[in-house]
C-alpha cells in the first residue's frame, strides 16, 4: 500500500503552508497590487518549501518574459540569461507545461548560459513549474538551492499549491483590472450623456425644436466636422458659458 506524501511532511509544515495560501488568497482583497501579490507570494514560497532557498516569478508577456517577483536580486541574472537566450529551464517549463528540475552539472550542455549565470549565484539546483491560466501559459514560478540534492516529491507538491495560488491572484487581478476598467467607461459614459443632454436642452431653448430635432443638430454637427458627439455638445456648452 502506498504512503502519502503528508506522512513524511511534519505536520506543523503543512499547517505553515495552509496558512501561508490563505493570507495570499487575501491579498488582493486588501486592494494591493499585483506585483504586491506575487512578492508575498515568493516570500511565502520561500519560507514553507523546505529546500526553495530563494524563489522567483517569471511573467510572459508581449514585451518577452521577464522577472515580476524574486526573494533576492542574486538570483534575477540566472532568469536574464534564460531570456537572452531564448532557452533553460524557466522557458522549458512555461513551453511543455510541466515542472522541470535542474541541477547545476546537468544544466552545463543543454543550456549553459543558465549554467553560466546560475554558478555565478551559487545555485546548485534549480525547479520551475508553469503558471497557466485557462490554457495560457503565462510563466512560471521558480525554486533556487545551494544543494545539488534539493527538490524532492514534497517540494514539487508544495510548488504545484503556490502555483495555483498565483495563478488564482493574477486571475483575480485580469479580473479587477476589467472591472475597473468597465466603470471608468461607464462613468464616461455617463458623464458623456449628461452633457449630451445639456447641450440638447441649450439647443431646445434658443431655436424652440424639441428633444429629437435638438438630438439631430448634435448628430449633424458631429458627422459634419467629423467630430465625436460628446466633444460637439462640450464645445456648444462651452460656448454659451463664455462671456
Amino acid at each position: 500500500m502506498g504512503v502519502s506524501i503528508e506522512e513524511h511532511v511534519p505536520a506543523s509544515l503543512l499547517d505553515e503552508a495552509s496558512e501561508a495560501l490563505e493570507e495570499l488568497a487575501g491579498v488582493l482583497a486588501d486592494g494591493q497590487t499585483l506585483n504586491d501579490a506575487l512578492q508575498q507570494l515568493v516570500e511565502s514560497a520561500s519560507r514553507v518549501i523546505p529546500d526553495a532557498e530563494n524563489v522567483s516569478v517569471t511573467l510572459v508577456g508581449p514585451q518577452g518574459p521577464h522577472t515580476a517577483a524574486m526573494t533576492d536580486e542574486k538570483v534575477v541574472d540566472i532568469d536574464i540569461d534564460q531570456y537572452k537566450a531564448g532557452q533553460g529551464p524557466c522557458l522549458e517549463a512555461a513551453r511543455i507545461q510541466r515542472p522541470v528540475r535542474v541541477t547545476l552539472e546537468g544544466g552545463r550542455v543543454k543550456w549553459p548560459e543558465f549554467a553560466r549565470a546560475a554558478e555565478a549565484a551559487g545555485v546548485q539546483a534549480y525547479l520551475s513549474a508553469p503558471i497557466v491560466i485557462e490554457d495560457e501559459v503565462i510563466g512560471a514560478l521558480n525554486l533556487y538551492s545551494s544543494d545539488e540534492r534539493a527538490f524532492d516529491p514534497f517540494d514539487e507538491a508544495l510548488l504545484r499549491l503556490f502555483v495555483t495560488a498565483a495563478s488564482t491572484s493574477i486571475t483575480g487581478f485580469r479580473r479587477y483590472e476589467r472591472s475597473r476598467r468597465l466603470v471608468e467607461h461607464l462613468q464616461r459614459a455617463l458623464e458623456s450623456r449628461a452633457e449630451i443632454d445639456q447641450a440638447k436642452g441649450v439647443l431646445m431653448a434658443a431655436h424652440g425644436v424639441d428633444a429629437e430635432d435638438a438630438f439631430s443638430r448634435l448628430v449633424t454637427e458631429s458627422q459634419q466636422r467629423n467630430t465625436k458627439l460628446r466633444d460637439v455638445a462640450r464645445n456648444l456648452l462651452a460656448s454659451v458659458r463664455r462671456p
